[in-house]
């Protein structure tokens, strides 16, 4: 068995945008403030990577206010799950091929 390694996603190999992903492909949403706190993120390093999952369309952005309070939730969108889910079908390859 060979592993395609043109399907492991560059946009993956950051932790950061990895953890991202995890969280959004199992909860419908997440909110910036809870992401930054589940991920033990700055600001900036999170904003950071949400761009670059945003600017692959991995991800979706809804603003909105709760009262007068600014609130940005985040969700995977079909094209950012199917391009997940194909990066860990090519980890998973690459994990059992090392496998004796």
């Amino acid at each position: 068995m060979k592993v395609d390694f043109n399907k492991l996603d560059k946009a993956f190999e950051n932790r950061v945008r990895l953890q991202i992903m995890s969280v959004l492909m199992v909860n419908e949403s997440y909110d910036f403030t809870s992401l930054k706190e589940l991920l033990d993120v700055t600001d900036g390093n999170l904003a950071s990577n949400l761009k670059a999952l945003e600017k692959e369309e991995y991800i979706t952005i809804h603003k909105s206010f709760i009262g007068r309070k600014p609130n940005t939730t985040y969700q995977a969108s079909a094209t950012g799950k199917k391009a997940f889910q194909i990066h860990l079908n090519a980890l998973e390859q690459l994990i059992k091929l090392q496998k004796k």
